[in-house]
């Protein structure tokens, strides 16, 4: 038995449009809920699968977790669960995959932070840091559990107190969950380790700072020319700049911890033997590595170290995604997580659709259950089921016999369809550039909008029995047409539902058509379905 031959790396061609996909690297500690999923991987799917059926040479990376980079989070959840940090990664780096599968999410690479690469360009890029004069050393106070069973520095996220803007009382160190407003832990009122509900103690540790503040006119500039050039989403930009107005602060790019990438060793940097990178510092760095991992040809990303990086040109965010008037929270087990969503038997595409659907781009949204039903029921299957339905069915009657009918043969098929043709080709404009822009909601939107159109031609025309038997030469035209319709259809719907695509193409008998500048609803040939029944034929064996 052979292996299947290895696909060559996608790479730049000089000439063509090129675009790396990159989406928010989910956190291994926990199962992701769907708030994770619209927010990072399925957005990003959607779209990789919008550039990839219009030609474009497309890249999506992603890696499963960030577990070499998530420190005193994964080293407490560990303890939590009873297993090492590594049996942690490994068992969440499996959930997730699956529930990615799950989810038909198209990744080209989907890699670990687990490797040398990993830390060989994390090193490299902070010694460029340090001679650039960007690192600077600072003593800073740190909260640590003193319990004998944890008895280290904790994350964030493992704080919990009063909130001191509204004194929610399990406002977490980085975050509450109360009034939304960012947290230091210091700032907690009856702090209290969420491990074990021990008080922390206050202690003092030396940190290798990221001196933001002296990049600040490098980014302000970046952001500048980025944000207009790439057609940020407005909330992505709206955050960027208010924090570019509050003046960027050194951060801390050091933690008091033993899992992780390790501080490099130099002369300046002695002392830190026992620590490790923090998370928000080496966690982008995993999208470089997993390129690099995937390929030597591997482009780069970054201001600080002074050389040509690839930058972000793009950049598309979400609101929050809530749970029947609350928030999804994987900490507190709100929500539908991607496990529990496979478990209910309910399609993946419904999932997509519906989460697509709400995607929060302006604003926060909500997952509701009735809302969910309402969704499959009136919309999917009254709108698009009801349009494959009508037109397959039709095609595999006694009247057409699984058979394209001969459209040609109707004198007036330009007067009969081209006004219709007209309204499904502003809907194909209107589409990509909604795709293009990543505004997938209201881009799923329109191929609806279309799905609806085709059903309302289908009304408008009568097709049915009695148009078939009265005329039929009209009636060929209107089935010609409306097979061709779906055909575009399915190529629109496809980044969205996936495997209803596939479905789809599988009855017409056809690959996907891709997403076209412009439709000349000819794609499907009058006789089509005839070959397939000869090919039956020639290979079927001798009875």
């Amino acid at each position: 038995m052979t292996e299947e031959p290895t696909k060559p790396p996608i790479l730049p061609i000089s000439g063509q449009r090129n675009i790396l996909i990159t989406s928010t690297l989910p956190y291994v500690n926990n199962v992701p809920h769907l708030g994770n999923l619209i927010g990072s991987v399925l957005s990003a799917d959607v779209f990789a699968r919008f550039c990839r059926a219009r030609g474009i040479n497309t890249l999506y990376v992603c890696v499963g977790q960030q577990e070499q980079t998530n420190g005193t989070t994964t080293e407490t959840r560990a303890l939590q669960e009873g297993i090492s940090p590594k049996e942690l990664c490994d068992k969440y780096h499996a959930i997730h995959w699956d529930i990615y599968k799950w989810f038909n999410i198209s990744f080209d690479v989907f890699g670990r932070t687990t490797t040398q690469l990993q830390t060989s360009i994390t090193h490299d890029i902070i010694l460029k840091l340090l001679e650039n004069g960007y690192l600077d050393e600072q003593i800073t106070m740190q909260l640590f559990c003193p319990e004998s069973q944890h008895t280290s520095f904790l994350a964030d996220r493992f704080v919990e107190g009063v909130c001191p803007h509204c004194a929610y009382d399990s406002a977490r160190g980085d975050q509450c969950d109360g009034c939304g407003k960012l947290l230091d832990p210091l700032e907690l009122a009856s702090p209290r380790c969420k491990l074990d509900g021990v008080t922390p103690e206050k202690r003092e540790t030396n940190y290798i700072f990221l001196a933001l503040d002296k990049l600040q006119p490098q980014i302000k500039d970046f952001v500048a020319r980025s944000s207009t050039d790439g057609a940020w989403s407005k909330n992505g930009e709206d955050i960027t700049n208010s924090w570019l107005r509050g003046g960027l602060k050194p951060r801390s790019i050091t933690r008091d911890m033993k899992w992780g990438t390790p501080v490099p060793s130099a002369s300046s940097l002695r002392g830190y033997e026992d620590k490790v990178i923090y998370a928000w510092f080496d966690a982008c760095i995993g999208y470089i590595s997993i390129t690099a991992t995937y390929t030597p040809e591997w482009e780069r990303c970054l201001i600080g170290t002074g050389e040509e990086w690839t930058k972000l040109h793009h950049l598309s965010t979400t609101d929050y995604l809530t749970y029947e008037g609350g928030k999804f929270s994987k900490s507190r087990e709100v929500g539908v997580f991607g496990d529990s969503a496979k478990k209910t038997g309910v399609p993946s595409d419904v999932w997509r659709y519906y989460l697509l659907s709400r995607r929060p781009e302006n604003g926060d949204a909500e997952f509701n259950w009735e809302s969910f039903i309402s969704a499959n029921n009136n919309i999917l299957l009254k709108n698009l089921g009801n349009l494959v339905s009508r037109v397959i069915k039709f095609v595999n009657s006694k009247h057409c016999k699984g058979v394209v009918p001969d459209c040609t043969e109707y004198k007036d098929e330009d007067a009969l369809v081209k006004g219709w043709k007209d309204q499904f080709n502003g809907l194909l404009v209107g589409y990509t550039a909604e795709l293009d822009a990543v505004k997938l909601r209201a881009g799923l939107a329109t191929a609806l909008a279309k799905s609806q159109k085709g059903n309302a031609f289908l009304q408008s025309l009568n097709l049915s029995n009695k148009l078939a038997e009265t005329e039929p030469i009209k009636c060929a035209a209107v089935v010609g047409f409306a097979v061709n319709l779906l055909h575009l259809l399915v190529a629109m719907v496809e980044p969205f539902m996936p495997k209803t695509a596939g479905s789809i193409c599988s009855m017409l008998k056809m690959e996907s058509l891709g997403i076209p500048d412009d439709w000349s609803a000819d794609s499907i040939k009058p006789g089509h379905a005839e070959k397939a029944e000869e090919w039956r034929r020639l290979f079927g064996g001798q009875g």
